[in-house]
């Protein structure tokens, strides 16, 4: 995957991940945007690019986009047009009088200056509008002309510098576009280094929230263990003092995701050191023959057999004959949860966690194409996104420096 943010290169249509594509149609489909707009705002090259997107990928009849189902031109009556002004009007002052409020406590209790730093902008952006007349707002709020445009030149001298950080931050976010703002902060740091500009954490956060990039937490959780069956159970290898040694510790668990087609299991399996996902496999069922395939991906690297402990859950799909199989084929040990308690496999889930809430974020109208998507983000989660466990580290570069250390050794 290219690092370069440089936008004057020809992109071609693999320059772009699915969901990244899935998330650009979606937010048209919403209405947020057109799709004109949308190419502009993420610097997509290519006149109809994101019409290609919208017609492959969309949910809505794009063979003509100028008339659009979600934006109908309105009609309303001059009775309803100003019923809806009254009501308008009413709600403003209400939220007017809460801001306000809101404002005056910050300023009292906590001496932030907020409320000049948001008449000053907003003095400003009104005028830029020709909505008032500055003199007059000045005399308003009682605020003089000169420490408006002295603030405006300061404002406009920051924005100005922290400009490349959008452009950065935009990268990023084409990958991983939930991630969170701490590390965020961490991959762009070196940017921010090597340019000379001074931002810490919380002025990041702050910058943020004022370009309207922060992400709202999103939480789901579906039931897919079944673990009342008469199959043989393992125990508990990973509780304290006992775990006998091993080199190697993979946990796994299965998550549920959906398409158009209906639901899908993916099955994962995951190094507990370097939360590197090692094994991964998609399927239309939760069948021990399918979940046994992202276990034999993970042990085609030779260093998990003979010195490593497998912990899952007590589902029928790990204590099956095919799965148990390949454990002794492998001479790994199994170990499981006590029971149905998922803190007893928090890192599979926290990884499945991940994987959800950060990654897959659109709906596929295939299984293929939902493959895909599973294909792209895992290779952006092992390689690309930091780890707060690791010391802010991606999976991959703790992975292969444990197997540069084992060689050594």
């Amino acid at each position: 995957m290219a690092t370069s943010t440089n936008s004057s290169r020809k992109r071609t249509q693999r320059d772009y991940t699915l969901a990244f594509k899935l998330g650009i149609v979606e937010r048209v489909e919403k209405g947020e945007m057109t799709y004109k707009q949308a190419q502009k705002r993420f610097g997509i090259q290519g006149k109809t690019t994101v019409l290609v997107w919208l017609r492959k990928h969309g949910r809505l009849d794009w063979s003509k986009p100028f008339q659009h189902p979600l934006m109908p031109h309105s009609k309303e009556t001059p009775a309803q047009t100003i019923k809806r002004l009254e009501r308008e009007l009413a709600e403003e002052k209400l939220r007017n009088q809460i801001l306000n409020g809101m404002v005056d406590i910050m300023d009292n209790e906590y001496g932030a200056g907020l409320r000049k730093k948001l008449l000053i902008r907003y003095v400003w952006q009104a005028k830029a509008k020709s909505e008032i007349n500055l003199a007059a707002a000045c005399r308003a709020v009682g605020i003089s002309r000169q420490g408006v445009y002295q603030a405006v030149a300061r404002m406009n001298s920051r924005r100005t510098e922290l400009s490349v950080i959008k452009d950065s931050v935009q990268y990023w976010r084409k990958y991983m576009p939930r991630l969170g703002t701490r590390k965020l902060y961490t991959l762009i740091k070196p940017m921010l280094i090597e340019q000379d500009i001074k931002l810490g954490r919380d002025g990041f956060f702050t910058y943020l929230r004022n370009e309207g990039l922060l992400v709202k937490p999103k939480r789901s959780y579906t039931k897919t263990t079944f673990s009342k069956h008469w199959m043989k159970k393992h125990p508990n290898l990973l509780k304290a003092d006992g775990l006998h040694d091993a080199e190697h510790v993979l946990v796994s668990d299965i998550t549920y995701l959906e398409s158009d087609q209906g639901v899908h299991y993916l099955s994962l399996v995951t190094d507990a050191v370097s939360r590197k996902i090692v094994g991964h496999h998609l399927s239309t069922d939760m069948k021990a023959d399918s979940v046994v395939k992202a276990l034999k991906m993970a042990v085609r690297d030779k260093r998990y057999i003979a010195n490593a402990v497998h912990h899952s859950d007590r589902g029928a799909q790990y204590c099956a004959a095919v799965y148990q199989d390949e454990l002794i084929a492998n001479h790994i040990q199994p170990s499981m949860t006590d029971g149905y308690d998922c803190y007893q496999n928090a890192l599979a889930e926290r990884v499945n966690g991940i994987l959800k809430q950060e990654f897959f974020l659109y709906r596929c109208k295939t299984l293929e194409e939902l493959k895909i998507l599973v294909r792209e983000s895992i290779a952006i989660y092992n390689e690309m996104r930091p780890h707060l466990s690791l010391d802010m580290a991606t999976p991959n570069q703790v992975h292969n420096r444990k197997g540069q250390l084992r060689e050594l050794a």
